[in-house]
């Protein structure tokens, strides 16, 4: 199946740019943001961001990954790799690649609510806005209108970095 290019590399990095500042600007008073990525993707994200905010900022960042099965989430236990202390009363955002029914962000939403955080954000690159489960970012890069049928790939590396629609 043929793909089109939606951003290519140097429109997601203006992206990352704009909502690390969006991040920051939010969260300027706190002495530490958790930036937890959904696996695998969503994690690749986390890592930019992470980048983004330690040039314009002195926050103090700690990058997780929670890693969910997307496709079965309820075939596997749902984990964050940092430990519970860490979140604790921490600002927390959410992070994944593209954001379509809000069903794996609900799901993520699983490893940090068993925690007292102070709040958490959702941050995506592609919001596609097929909500089926109350999930909305706070943080987009792009949105797109799409139908269901169609497939949207985000590439953070490489020479196809980009977003794609097939």
């Amino acid at each position: 199946m043929p793909q089109d290019l939606i951003l290519d590399a140097a429109q997601i990095d203006q992206r990352i740019i704009r909502i690390a500042y969006q991040i920051y600007e939010n969260h300027m008073d706190e002495k530490h943001l958790i930036l937890a990525g959904v696996s695998d993707n969503g994690h690749e994200f986390a890592k930019l961001l992470e980048q983004q905010l330690k040039s314009i900022s002195d926050l103090a960042l700690t990058v997780g990954k929670v890693d969910i099965n997307k496709d079965a989430p309820f075939s596997a236990e749902i984990a964050l790799d940092l430990d519970d202390k860490e979140l604790v009363k921490k600002s927390v955002i959410l992070i994944d690649d593209v954001l379509n029914s809000g069903k794996t962000a609900a799901f993520a939403l699983k490893a940090l609510l068993k925690v007292n955080v102070k709040t958490i954000d959702v941050a995506v690159m592609v919001n596609r806005s097929h909500k089926a489960f109350p999930i909305y970012p706070k943080y987009s890069g792009y949105e797109l209108a799409t139908t269901i049928n169609e497939h949207v790939t985000v590439q953070f590396k490489g020479k196809d970095k980009g977003v794609y629609l097939s």
